[in-house]
């Protein structure tokens, strides 16, 4: 074999930070080393993997062809480390998730699989439909949980569950007492949402098909939290998962606004890089994911 799994460390380590300083740090090795093992994996090949431009590396379109399969086998390797030193085959995963689901069900998922394998190791990074695909993509995540759909060729994109976004007011507020809201009052109204990018705010767009341009949007927020609370204080209305409102519904904190005339249903959804090597990591979260919520 002409390559070593350093050089491959290195590779992808570069290929992730853009620099070969960082990520020699990344690695524990000095920045002469790491120059030393990418140079020779390069020319053991007669190939380029990277573009120099100014102080920085980018791959070029080689080392986007083969970063895939280096990971693969980046973890098939320190798979079979884990085998080798007869501790079990779950190991580390990193999850990301959108904040509905990272908010109110990863955790719950989370705790049960660490429950069922207090051997593993679960990093969850909660953040909108955007950034957990572009951290996918590159590698930054094994398994992302998201509520926006997307079509990407380097992404294979699964159903999971249904869920479905509700409207919503304080209990003062004038539209509390409405058994429906119609076009006129959603006009009318002063909205508070989350931002663009978000799978939320992604569905409500959709919903609000002829009447989004003329609409009233007072905040556009990150998290649920905040537009639970600014909506309790009456300042507007929200639109949030069901998922985010039980409870709140439940007290009486706030009150469900139906809008039987918009289509608020959506997908919740799994997504992995095509070329990511499923451990039995992955696969144990994934089919935990389906058990609990299905």
């Amino acid at each position: 074999m002409k390559f070593t799994l350093r050089q491959i460390q290195v590779f992808l380590a570069t290929a992730h930070f853009e620099n070969i300083s960082r990520a020699a740090d990344s690695l524990s090795m000095s920045q002469s080393a790491a120059s030393s093992a990418l140079a020779e994996l390069e020319s053991q090949f007669d190939i380029k993997l990277f573009d120099r431009v100014g102080k920085r590396l980018q791959l070029n379109a080689l080392g986007h062809a083969l970063r895939g399969q280096s990971e693969a086998l980046l973890r098939q390797a320190e798979d079979l480390e884990v085998a080798l030193q007869q501790h079990s085959a779950i190991g580390h995963l990193k999850v990301g998730a959108t904040l509905t689901i990272g908010n109110y069900l990863a955790v719950h998922i989370m705790s049960r699989f660490l429950q069922d394998k207090p051997e593993a190791r679960v990093e969850l990074d909660v953040a909108n439909t955007a950034s957990i695909a572009r951290k996918v993509k590159n590698f930054e995540l094994d398994v992302g949980l998201i509520e926006g759909e997307l079509s990407d060729p380097e992404l294979d994109i699964t159903p999971w569950m249904k869920d479905e976004l509700v409207a919503f007011c304080a209990p003062e507020h004038p539209y509390a007492d409405k058994k429906k809201l119609t076009d006129q009052d959603i006009l009318a109204a002063n909205w508070i949402l989350r931002e663009q990018g978000s799978g939320t705010r992604q569905t409500f767009d959709w919903a609000m098909h002829g009447v989004l341009p003329q609409l009233t949007v007072l905040l556009e927020l990150q998290h649920t939290e905040a537009i639970k609370r600014a909506v309790e204080a009456g300042l507007g209305i929200g639109c949030l998962s069901r998922v985010a409102l039980k409870e709140a519904f439940a007290r009486g904190s706030l009150v469900p606004l139906p809008m039987p005339q918009r289509n608020l249903k959506r997908e919740f959804y799994f997504i992995l890089h095509r070329q990511k090597y499923r451990n039995s990591s992955i696969d144990a979260w994934l089919a935990l994911c389906l058990e609990l919520f299905h």
